[in-house]
């Protein structure tokens, strides 16, 4: 009587060259994954899944020789089959969706690896290797679970590399293995031969091995998130919000970076959207201790620091130097106070406006006269803007409302540094600057966010939309925010994030719009790095082209070998000269009118 057949010994009845290929093919594709030779990461999602689809193909051709029951690693088959197929075929899958799939697929094949080896037949060393690989790959899906858009290449590697090995042992069983003539008499499986200790234990140490990067893959995991400051109940308005912009809602003392001989206080208080709505924003106030008070202000608007709610300079480890305020001891030396906002969305409720000037300029503006509510604080009514880079743009949106939005804060002077003037040129030039990916996640959260006519799915390539958005969620001192950005330049091979130039479209319009104008009534000074390579020379000069065209008076320096934060050190050129200047300004001392370029 004929036995029945089962499907190992179905398997058997494969031609050795179709097994043979099946492993070659499944090398090769795991070669593709772990080296990522495409610009999209939408081709790597179809890789992927057609890795499933040959993960399963691997498994029913291994399940004549695993320790498992043979119907448990048909189910297992089955499973990565069925999930490639979904990879493949459903349309518009996102990179979350590719990465919920790879962290299923790896957690349910981790449990019923752990399973096996705990309750299925076989050798000591082959359950022991079932269950150290099952850990490896639970914990690997639950990274992919818990991080999609850096753990995916994380998660990308490591399957790419189970399929390598995969496919190289099957290509070499069925290379060694002679065919079943096609005619003959199934029979029950028999065990396999027993090799030696030496040998059988190999697999074990490979497992051990692969537990081993999987733990130390999510202890990086762990410590990357760590870095994330938290946003505390000093940031949450209370019912009764004044309304008028610039009043002071609450005040505490601050010391975290405040140099000996200062005392500081962050404060929250009210200011106002682009549209006029009401909005709260935080900041920081540092004065000189002692003295007769009456300080004047150095209204400073800060650099980059991120777009979420905690990238808060004043909830950062470093407030001041965070922002490029790199000179505060200085400053105090000088006997001037600094009034620096966090602008809104920072700290407070979002969005934040980055790099749209109305809002950020206005919240510069409520923050001393929120400030000057500040009994201890003694501030006099003499203010000069200082800005560097957002907070560059943000002074002189300052200068050009101040007039008609803040007349109560007559400012002095205007000091642009390496200022995001030029929004347009800007967005650009991020494209072909290593990392510029940060910056431009940053801005374009910003304007989707504040302009609904800026989609995600008309501008950012959809294989990078994942990432864009968590980018956007990470501050810039983060270590994850770097992770996010090496996940781009690994699987992208540039920083490009763009489906469309962004100067197309709504998002140029919309950029366009938030150029400073040429109403500064303030003595303005805008200085460059002549090496610049984030805020560049050619496009500050076509701003302050604009400027001079447009009868407003400009002091432009450019300073030879700067680039975009040494300008701001301490050691640059330009700090004793703003000194000077800023000096100069508090005292009244007249300008000269016009256009003046200078090079240092």
């Amino acid at each position: 009587m004929r036995l029945a057949r089962t499907p190992a010994a179905r398997l058997r009845t494969l031609p050795r060259g179709l097994r043979g290929g099946l492993g070659v093919l499944a090398a090769v594709l795991g070669v593709t994954i772990v080296f990522r030779p495409t610009a999209s990461l939408g081709v790597l999602a179809l890789l992927i899944g057609a890795g499933f689809v040959l993960t399963g193909g691997l498994e029913l051709v291994a399940a004549r020789d695993a320790a498992a029951p043979p119907r448990w690693r048909v189910a297992l088959a089955v499973l990565w089959i069925a999930g490639g197929v979904v990879v493949l075929l459903a349309p518009g899958l996102t990179v979350r969706a590719v990465a919920l799939a790879v962290g299923l697929a790896l957690l349910v094949n981790g449990v019923l690896q752990v399973v096996s080896g705990c309750f299925g037949a076989g050798t000591a060393d082959a359950r022991v290797t079932s269950m150290l690989l099952g850990l490896a790959w639970i914990v690997f899906g639950g990274l992919a679970l818990a991080w999609p858009d850096i753990t995916l290449l994380v998660v990308g590697v490591a399957f790419g590399a189970r399929l390598v090995v995969d496919g190289l042992l099957a290509a070499w069983r069925a290379l060694r293995e002679p065919s079943a003539p096609p005619d003959a008499p199934d029979a029950p499986d028999a065990p396999d031969t027993p090799r030696p200790a030496r040998h059988r234990w190999r697999a074990t140490l490979a497992a051990a091995l692969a537990l081993a990067v999987a733990l130390a893959a999510g202890s990086v995991s762990v410590l990357l998130r760590r870095g994330s400051p938290v946003v505390d109940a000093f940031y949450a308005p209370p019912r009764d919000v004044p309304g008028r912009p610039g009043q002071l809602i609450r005040s505490e003392p601050f010391d975290r970076g405040v140099p000996d001989g200062a005392q500081g206080w962050r404060i929250l208080y009210t200011t106002s959207h682009g549209d006029g709505s009401a909005a709260v924003a935080s900041g920081l106030v540092v004065v000189p201790r002692g003295g007769t008070g009456d300080w004047p202000v150095i209204s400073w608007t800060h650099g980059t620091t991120g777009f979420a709610e905690q990238c808060a300079p004043s909830l950062l480890p470093e407030p001041f130097t965070s922002g490029a305020l790199l000179v505060l001891p200085e400053l105090i030396e000088n006997g001037w106070a600094l009034v620096a906002t966090d602008y809104p969305g920072l700290g407070t409720a979002g969005p934040h406006p980055y790099l749209i000037g109305v809002p950020s300029g206005q919240a510069a503006l409520d923050a001393v006269r929120a400030a000057r509510q500040l009994a201890d604080a003694h501030l006099g009514p003499r203010t000069v803007a200082w800005g560097h880079s957002q907070g560059g743009g943000a002074a002189l949106w300052a200068g050009a409302l101040a007039a008609r939005y803040a007349p109560d804060v007559p400012l002095s002077g205007v000091a642009a540094l390496a200022p995001a003037s030029n929004a347009p040129a800007l967005m650009a030039n991020l494209g072909q600057v290593r990392g510029g990916s940060v910056f431009a996640s940053y801005a374009f959260a910003a304007y989707a966010a504040h302009y609904p006519d800026v989609t995600y799915r008309e501008y950012i390539r959809p294989g990078a939309e994942e990432t864009v958005r968590r980018l956007a969620d990470r501050c810039l001192s983060s270590p994850d925010a770097l992770a996010s950005v090496l996940v781009l330049l690994g699987l992208a091979g540039d920083p490009e994030i763009f489906a469309r130039p962004p100067l197309d479209g709504a998002l140029g319009r919309r950029l366009q719009e938030n150029t400073p104008p040429a109403t500064i009534s303030a003595p303005l000074l805008i200085a460059q790095g002549a090496t610049d390579g984030i805020v560049t020379r050619a496009g500050q000069e076509a701003f302050v082209e604009g400027l001079c065209a447009a009868g407003q008076q400009v002091d432009y320096r450019v300073y030879a070998g700067k680039g975009h934060m040494p300008l701001v050190e301490s050691d640059s050129p330009l700090v004793p000269q703003l000194f000077a200047w800023t000096a100069a300004r508090f005292n009244a001392e007249r300008v000269e009118s016009g256009c003046t370029r200078s090079e240092h």
